[in-house]
Protein backbone atom coordinates (compact mmCIF):
# COMPACT_ATOMS: atom_id res chain seq x y z
CA UNK A 1 0.00 0.00 0.00
CA UNK A 2 1.48 3.27 -0.88
CA UNK A 3 -0.66 6.94 0.09
CA UNK A 4 0.49 10.69 0.33
CA UNK A 5 -0.64 13.41 2.36
CA UNK A 6 -0.67 16.76 1.77
CA UNK A 7 -2.36 20.12 2.31
CA UNK A 8 -4.00 19.42 -1.29
CA UNK A 9 -5.38 16.44 -0.93
CA UNK A 10 -4.65 12.27 -0.06
CA UNK A 11 -4.00 9.71 -2.68
CA UNK A 12 -3.71 5.99 -1.58
CA UNK A 13 -3.57 3.20 -3.44
CA UNK A 14 -3.75 -0.81 -2.10
CA UNK A 15 -2.88 -2.05 -5.50
CA UNK A 16 -5.99 -2.41 -7.40
CA UNK A 17 -7.21 1.29 -6.61
CA UNK A 18 -6.63 4.56 -6.39
CA UNK A 19 -8.60 6.60 -3.77
CA UNK A 20 -8.65 10.32 -3.97
CA UNK A 21 -9.31 12.79 -0.90
CA UNK A 22 -9.57 16.39 -2.03
CA UNK A 23 -8.49 18.97 1.03
CA UNK A 24 -10.64 21.74 2.28
CA UNK A 25 -9.24 24.32 0.53
CA UNK A 26 -9.17 23.56 -3.28
CA UNK A 27 -11.07 23.97 -6.09
CA UNK A 28 -15.13 23.85 -5.76
CA UNK A 29 -15.42 21.36 -8.68
CA UNK A 30 -13.35 18.88 -6.40
CA UNK A 31 -14.78 19.80 -3.34
CA UNK A 32 -17.85 19.07 -4.87
CA UNK A 33 -17.10 15.95 -6.52
CA UNK A 34 -15.87 14.64 -3.14
CA UNK A 35 -13.71 11.26 -2.53
CA UNK A 36 -12.70 8.97 -5.69
CA UNK A 37 -12.72 5.71 -6.04
CA UNK A 38 -10.23 5.12 -9.28
CA UNK A 39 -9.91 1.11 -10.37
CA UNK A 40 -6.34 0.44 -11.77
CA UNK A 41 -8.45 -0.57 -15.00
CA UNK A 42 -9.33 3.13 -15.91
CA UNK A 43 -5.90 4.22 -15.47
CA UNK A 44 -3.49 4.53 -18.27
CA UNK A 45 -0.55 6.62 -17.01
CA UNK A 46 0.65 8.40 -13.89
CA UNK A 47 3.55 10.94 -13.43
CA UNK A 48 5.22 13.36 -11.16
CA UNK A 49 6.47 16.56 -12.32
CA UNK A 50 8.83 18.25 -10.01
CA UNK A 51 9.21 21.99 -9.25
CA UNK A 52 11.01 24.08 -7.15
CA UNK A 53 7.71 24.52 -4.78
CA UNK A 54 7.57 20.56 -4.60
CA UNK A 55 5.46 19.11 -7.77
CA UNK A 56 2.47 17.87 -9.28
CA UNK A 57 0.91 14.38 -9.30
CA UNK A 58 -0.66 13.48 -12.34
CA UNK A 59 -2.95 10.34 -13.28
CA UNK A 60 -4.05 9.96 -16.15
CA UNK A 61 -7.14 8.03 -17.08
CA UNK A 62 -8.12 6.37 -20.45
CA UNK A 63 -10.38 8.20 -22.79
CA UNK A 64 -14.06 7.49 -21.92
CA UNK A 65 -13.20 5.90 -18.30
CA UNK A 66 -14.75 9.00 -16.02
CA UNK A 67 -17.69 10.79 -17.05
CA UNK A 68 -16.57 14.06 -15.40
CA UNK A 69 -13.49 14.17 -17.90
CA UNK A 70 -15.91 13.53 -21.08
CA UNK A 71 -18.10 16.52 -19.94
CA UNK A 72 -15.21 18.69 -19.73
CA UNK A 73 -13.55 17.68 -23.08
CA UNK A 74 -10.30 18.68 -21.58
CA UNK A 75 -11.24 22.08 -20.76
CA UNK A 76 -10.99 21.53 -17.02
CA UNK A 77 -8.42 23.82 -15.29
CA UNK A 78 -5.69 22.48 -13.52
CA UNK A 79 -7.03 23.43 -9.83
CA UNK A 80 -10.34 21.91 -11.12
CA UNK A 81 -9.10 18.85 -12.17
CA UNK A 82 -9.47 15.77 -9.86
CA UNK A 83 -6.73 13.90 -10.66
CA UNK A 84 -4.12 16.08 -9.74
CA UNK A 85 -1.92 16.61 -6.67
CA UNK A 86 -0.13 19.40 -5.57
CA UNK A 87 2.88 18.14 -3.55
CA UNK A 88 4.95 19.88 -1.19
CA UNK A 89 8.80 20.03 -0.91
CA UNK A 90 9.02 17.49 2.06
CA UNK A 91 6.65 14.94 -0.15
CA UNK A 92 8.31 14.16 -3.01
CA UNK A 93 10.05 11.16 -2.16
CA UNK A 94 6.15 9.48 -1.50
CA UNK A 95 5.35 10.99 -4.53
CA UNK A 96 7.63 8.80 -6.62
CA UNK A 97 7.28 5.82 -4.34
CA UNK A 98 3.60 6.54 -5.33
CA UNK A 99 4.03 6.77 -9.02
CA UNK A 100 6.57 3.59 -9.14
CA UNK A 101 3.92 1.51 -7.30
CA UNK A 102 1.29 2.46 -9.84
CA UNK A 103 3.06 2.10 -12.74
CA UNK A 104 4.58 -1.44 -11.41
CA UNK A 105 0.70 -2.50 -11.14
CA UNK A 106 -0.23 -1.30 -14.62
CA UNK A 107 2.65 -3.38 -15.76
CA UNK A 108 1.98 -6.73 -13.98
CA UNK A 109 -2.12 -6.38 -14.68
CA UNK A 110 -1.58 -5.58 -18.31
CA UNK A 111 -4.02 -2.86 -18.52
CA UNK A 112 -4.20 -1.41 -21.74
CA UNK A 113 -3.87 2.86 -22.24
CA UNK A 114 -5.96 2.87 -25.14
CA UNK A 115 -10.22 3.88 -24.47
CA UNK A 116 -13.28 2.69 -23.24
CA UNK A 117 -17.10 1.98 -24.81
CA UNK A 118 -18.40 2.52 -21.26
CA UNK A 119 -17.67 4.84 -18.28
CA UNK A 120 -15.79 2.73 -15.25
CA UNK A 121 -16.76 4.89 -13.19
CA UNK A 122 -19.81 5.99 -11.82
CA UNK A 123 -19.88 10.36 -11.92
CA UNK A 124 -21.12 12.79 -9.31
CA UNK A 125 -23.73 11.51 -7.14
CA UNK A 126 -27.32 12.90 -6.97
CA UNK A 127 -28.35 15.59 -6.43
CA UNK A 128 -25.74 17.64 -7.40
CA UNK A 129 -26.79 21.27 -8.48
CA UNK A 130 -24.37 24.02 -10.56
CA UNK A 131 -23.63 26.94 -12.43
CA UNK A 132 -24.15 30.38 -12.21
CA UNK A 133 -24.22 33.59 -14.24
CA UNK A 134 -27.78 33.71 -15.13
CA UNK A 135 -29.06 30.96 -13.27
CA UNK A 136 -28.38 27.44 -11.92
CA UNK A 137 -28.78 23.75 -13.10
CA UNK A 138 -30.02 21.04 -10.72
CA UNK A 139 -30.30 17.09 -11.13
CA UNK A 140 -31.72 14.28 -8.93
CA UNK A 141 -31.30 11.42 -10.94
CA UNK A 142 -34.37 11.49 -12.93
CA UNK A 143 -35.27 15.63 -13.64
CA UNK A 144 -33.12 18.50 -14.69
CA UNK A 145 -34.24 21.76 -13.68
CA UNK A 146 -33.56 24.83 -14.49
CA UNK A 147 -33.84 27.86 -12.43
CA UNK A 148 -33.15 32.16 -13.32
CA UNK A 149 -31.76 34.18 -11.22
CA UNK A 150 -32.59 38.23 -11.22
CA UNK A 151 -29.57 38.52 -13.88
CA UNK A 152 -31.02 35.94 -16.48
CA UNK A 153 -33.08 37.42 -19.89
CA UNK A 154 -36.84 38.79 -19.11
CA UNK A 155 -37.45 35.39 -21.73
CA UNK A 156 -36.13 33.35 -19.42
CA UNK A 157 -37.40 35.10 -16.06
CA UNK A 158 -41.05 35.56 -17.45
CA UNK A 159 -41.13 31.62 -18.51
CA UNK A 160 -39.96 30.55 -14.87
CA UNK A 161 -38.08 27.69 -14.23
CA UNK A 162 -37.32 25.03 -17.01
CA UNK A 163 -37.86 21.03 -15.84
CA UNK A 164 -36.83 18.34 -18.01
CA UNK A 165 -37.24 14.54 -17.49
CA UNK A 166 -34.03 12.81 -18.24
CA UNK A 167 -35.40 10.74 -21.33
CA UNK A 168 -36.26 13.85 -22.97
CA UNK A 169 -32.28 14.91 -22.59
CA UNK A 170 -30.45 13.61 -26.09
CA UNK A 171 -27.67 15.74 -25.48
CA UNK A 172 -25.65 17.62 -22.39
CA UNK A 173 -22.57 20.00 -23.30
CA UNK A 174 -20.59 22.20 -21.20
CA UNK A 175 -18.50 25.08 -22.16
CA UNK A 176 -16.46 27.08 -19.51
CA UNK A 177 -16.16 31.05 -20.17
CA UNK A 178 -13.15 32.00 -21.57
CA UNK A 179 -11.38 35.47 -21.39
CA UNK A 180 -14.20 37.71 -22.65
CA UNK A 181 -16.16 34.75 -24.16
CA UNK A 182 -19.26 33.72 -22.24
CA UNK A 183 -19.99 29.54 -21.21
CA UNK A 184 -22.38 27.90 -21.23
CA UNK A 185 -24.44 24.21 -19.87
CA UNK A 186 -27.09 23.44 -22.87
CA UNK A 187 -29.32 20.54 -22.60
CA UNK A 188 -30.28 18.77 -26.28
CA UNK A 189 -33.90 17.77 -26.53
CA UNK A 190 -34.95 15.40 -29.80
CA UNK A 191 -31.58 14.98 -30.75
CA UNK A 192 -31.35 18.44 -31.82
CA UNK A 193 -28.72 21.14 -30.90
CA UNK A 194 -29.89 24.88 -30.38
CA UNK A 195 -28.80 27.68 -32.27
CA UNK A 196 -29.48 30.18 -30.15
CA UNK A 197 -27.34 32.11 -28.15
CA UNK A 198 -27.34 30.50 -24.07
CA UNK A 199 -28.40 33.79 -22.47
CA UNK A 200 -31.97 33.36 -24.74
CA UNK A 201 -32.04 29.43 -24.98
CA UNK A 202 -34.43 28.73 -22.01
CA UNK A 203 -32.58 25.03 -22.04
CA UNK A 204 -29.43 26.53 -21.60
CA UNK A 205 -26.83 28.54 -18.80
CA UNK A 206 -25.32 31.16 -19.49
CA UNK A 207 -22.04 31.38 -18.03
CA UNK A 208 -20.04 34.51 -17.32
CA UNK A 209 -16.94 33.12 -15.34
CA UNK A 210 -17.38 35.53 -12.49
CA UNK A 211 -16.94 32.65 -10.06
CA UNK A 212 -14.76 29.17 -9.12
CA UNK A 213 -18.64 27.71 -8.37
CA UNK A 214 -19.71 28.64 -12.02
CA UNK A 215 -17.68 25.49 -12.86
CA UNK A 216 -19.48 22.94 -10.36
CA UNK A 217 -21.83 23.48 -13.46
CA UNK A 218 -20.01 20.20 -15.17
CA UNK A 219 -20.81 18.38 -12.34
CA UNK A 220 -24.38 18.51 -13.10
CA UNK A 221 -23.49 17.65 -17.17
CA UNK A 222 -21.03 14.55 -16.19
CA UNK A 223 -23.82 13.51 -13.47
CA UNK A 224 -26.90 13.56 -16.55
CA UNK A 225 -24.59 12.22 -19.08
CA UNK A 226 -23.88 8.82 -17.26
CA UNK A 227 -27.20 8.43 -16.76
CA UNK A 228 -28.55 8.98 -20.01
CA UNK A 229 -29.53 5.47 -21.97
CA UNK A 230 -27.30 5.80 -24.98
CA UNK A 231 -24.16 5.78 -22.33
CA UNK A 232 -25.40 4.27 -19.16
CA UNK A 233 -24.60 0.97 -19.39
CA UNK A 234 -23.65 -0.30 -15.64
CA UNK A 235 -24.81 -4.19 -16.29
CA UNK A 236 -23.03 -4.42 -19.68
CA UNK A 237 -20.06 -6.77 -19.49
CA UNK A 238 -16.26 -5.95 -20.04
CA UNK A 239 -15.74 -5.50 -23.90
CA UNK A 240 -12.82 -6.00 -25.63
CA UNK A 241 -11.48 -2.38 -24.74
CA UNK A 242 -11.45 -2.66 -21.33
CA UNK A 243 -9.30 -4.70 -18.84
CA UNK A 244 -10.99 -7.35 -16.55
CA UNK A 245 -10.74 -6.68 -12.94
CA UNK A 246 -7.42 -7.88 -11.52
CA UNK A 247 -7.48 -10.97 -9.64
CA UNK A 248 -6.79 -11.65 -5.82
CA UNK A 249 -3.57 -10.97 -4.90
CA UNK A 250 -3.02 -14.53 -3.28
CA UNK A 251 -3.96 -15.73 -6.28
CA UNK A 252 -0.37 -17.72 -6.49
CA UNK A 253 -1.29 -19.67 -9.39
CA UNK A 254 -2.05 -16.22 -11.28
CA UNK A 255 1.26 -14.67 -10.09
CA UNK A 256 3.44 -17.03 -11.18
CA UNK A 257 1.74 -17.08 -14.79
CA UNK A 258 2.88 -13.48 -14.98
CA UNK A 259 5.87 -13.97 -13.62
CA UNK A 260 6.30 -16.24 -16.32
CA UNK A 261 4.96 -13.73 -18.84
CA UNK A 262 6.99 -11.22 -18.01
CA UNK A 263 10.10 -13.68 -18.68
CA UNK A 264 9.01 -14.05 -21.77
CA UNK A 265 8.23 -10.31 -22.42
CA UNK A 266 11.85 -9.68 -21.22
CA UNK A 267 13.28 -12.57 -23.53
CA UNK A 268 11.21 -10.63 -26.79
CA UNK A 269 12.96 -7.39 -25.83
CA UNK A 270 9.65 -5.71 -25.32
CA UNK A 271 10.68 -5.09 -21.73
CA UNK A 272 13.90 -3.73 -20.44
CA UNK A 273 16.22 -5.18 -18.28
CA UNK A 274 15.44 -2.77 -15.40
CA UNK A 275 11.58 -2.71 -16.29
CA UNK A 276 11.81 -6.58 -16.03
CA UNK A 277 13.72 -6.32 -12.63
CA UNK A 278 11.29 -3.83 -10.81
CA UNK A 279 7.54 -5.72 -12.67
CA UNK A 280 9.28 -9.46 -11.32
CA UNK A 281 10.12 -7.60 -7.68
CA UNK A 282 6.59 -6.33 -7.60
CA UNK A 283 4.93 -9.62 -8.54
CA UNK A 284 7.30 -11.69 -6.04
CA UNK A 285 6.25 -8.99 -3.06
CA UNK A 286 2.62 -10.38 -3.54
CA UNK A 287 3.31 -14.11 -3.46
Amino acid sequence: MADIISRDGTWNFDGDTVRIVPGSKVHPVRQDLGELAVPLRAVAGVSFEPDRKGGRLRLRLRTGACPVLRAADGRLKDAADPYQLVVEKDRTGVAEYLVDEIRNALLIEQVPEGPVDRFLLPGPSVPVSGGGGDGTASFDGETVRLTWNWKAEESKTESGPVTLSLPEVTGVRWVPAIGLENGSLRFDRGGVASAAPAKFDPYSLDLWGLSKREYTAVLVAAAVLVRMPATAEPDAPPTALEAPPAPPADDHDVLLRRLRELGELHASGILTDEEFTTAKQAVLKRL
